[in-house]
């Protein structure tokens, strides 16, 4: 079986899949400027290639844990591309 390595990000108790290819580290720094230099949007592309923002503060809670998972080749983080819904299911 193909596996992958999936990460998910949880703000304030709601967990989001992050796309393929998306930068962690990159999105920790993020995380801790906005909590070091006041309230900010921090967005990042989620697992059906859809864009999240979420505005983080110094009352904001994230976790970030990754897992190994079986592969999804939908999972590119193409948010030109989203994937996911009724449509999908064909």
């Amino acid at each position: 079986m193909r596996t992958m390595v999936r990460t998910r990000v949880t703000v304030n108790d709601v967990g989001f899949f992050l796309a393929q290819g998306q930068d962690v580290d990159e999105l920790k720094g993020e995380i801790e400027s906005a909590v070091r230099d006041g309230p900010r949007f921090v967005e990042f592309v989620v697992v059906g290639n859809r864009s999240v923002s979420v505005l983080v503060s110094t009352a904001t809670q994230v976790v970030i844990s990754v897992d190994t998972v079986q592969y999804d080749h939908r999972d590119n983080g193409d948010d030109s591309a989203p994937f996911g819904g009724t449509f999908d299911l064909l």
